[in-house]
């Protein structure tokens, strides 16, 4: 059974009500479909009814929920607490009609924020930052979280290293600014991840050019004050750094250029220093080690909000789905 499996069996469990805002999209209904027939969740699909026959066509929606924005009883609960939370930002209930008519994605955190679904999942026709700016606007970050970060788990096939060649990468999807506050808060987060989706003992390694001091530059300099504030801020999990990629993952390498990190050698958790290298590091193991990617999934959020790539799958949903809503069973906790 591969990891994916995992995830819908963990997901299936304990079923979560999922709103799926991107009715413009057949992958949408393809992976509705899906989901409705393996149970993984109970899916709420926003769209109006021209929407859904347009484009969901053909496809078995029997046990979704289908709100129509223009029509459903409940809008004026959602206006209402949209008014509320960013009435001080000049939403009147007019604006805030118009927007969440325009932009379905704005329904779907009002629906989480009122209690009416458990997390959303967005991003197939619609960019990072649309998916996000309503979450951060309606729902907003966890107590203490300054922002929100991106997180890969990696399924690398005939691997030893990590957790038996499962890794989480970070920030791999959201932030192209970088600095030691916001690197810290993702390898807290990161970790917190690794141990509530792998079940294992997170060894988060910030990764950089350099292993305890062996070159000398700025960025070098970000990735060591990450790391002692991260150490300082999260007590309660192994996070070592600055750590080449070698010395993160090889113990012999560990051994050699790191002799008294508890991370060095042994890392599972990789967060790298900037989205570049963030980016081409998870599509590098990905397409050259034909590695599972599963994500990305955001972390940070007081509720869950998932982004999907443009060019994603509907089998990219349905994972997706299960991984939002194994957050929303974990924040029940």
């Amino acid at each position: 059974m591969g990891y994916i499996d995992e995830l819908i069996s963990r997901a299936k469990a304990d079923k979560k009500r999922i709103v799926l805002p991107e009715p413009m999209d057949k992958r949408t209904f393809e992976a509705a479909e899906k989901i409705l027939k393996q149970d993984i969740a109970d899916l709420i699909i926003i769209g109006t009814p021209e929407e859904i026959e347009t484009y969901g066509s053909g496809y078995d929606l029997t046990g979704a929920t289908i709100v129509d924005p223009f029509n459903d009883p409940n809008k004026q609960k959602y206006i209402d607490k949209f008014v509320e939370l960013r009435g001080a930002k000049g939403v009147t209930p007019e604006s805030a009609k118009e927007q969440m008519e325009q932009d379905y994605m704005y329904y779907a955190c009002l629906m989480c924020k009122c209690g009416d679904a458990d997390g959303a999942v967005s991003g197939a026709c619609h960019s990072t930052g649309n998916t996000i700016r309503p979450a951060l606007q309606l729902l907003k970050t966890k107590p203490g979280i300054s922002g929100v970060s991106g997180f890969f788990i990696m399924e690398v096939p005939d691997c030893e290293l990590g957790e038996n060649g499962l890794f989480v990468f970070a920030d791999c999807a959201v932030n192209p600014d970088n600095d030691a506050d916001k690197m810290a808060e993702t390898a807290g987060l990161s970790a917190e991840s690794f141990e509530a989706f792998i079940g294992k003992k997170a060894k988060v390694a910030l990764l950089s050019f350099s292993t305890k001091g062996s070159a000398k530059h700025d960025r070098v300099t970000m990735v060591q004050e990450a790391a002692e504030k991260a150490k300082e801020k999260y007590p309660q999990f192994e996070i070592d750094g600055e750590l080449q990629l070698d010395a993160a993952l090889v113990a012999e390498v560990g051994e050699l250029k790191a002799p008294d990190s508890p991370v060095a050698g042994h890392a599972n958790t990789l967060v790298f220093p900037d989205l570049e290298s963030g980016n081409i590091g998870y599509k590098l193991v990905q397409r050259l080690a034909k590695a599972n990617a599963y994500g990305p999934v955001l972390q940070g959020l007081s509720m869950p909000v998932n982004d999907l790539s443009r060019g994603c799958y509907a089998d990219d949903i349905v994972g997706t789905v299960a991984m939002t809503a194994i957050q929303a069973q974990m924040a029940d906790k």
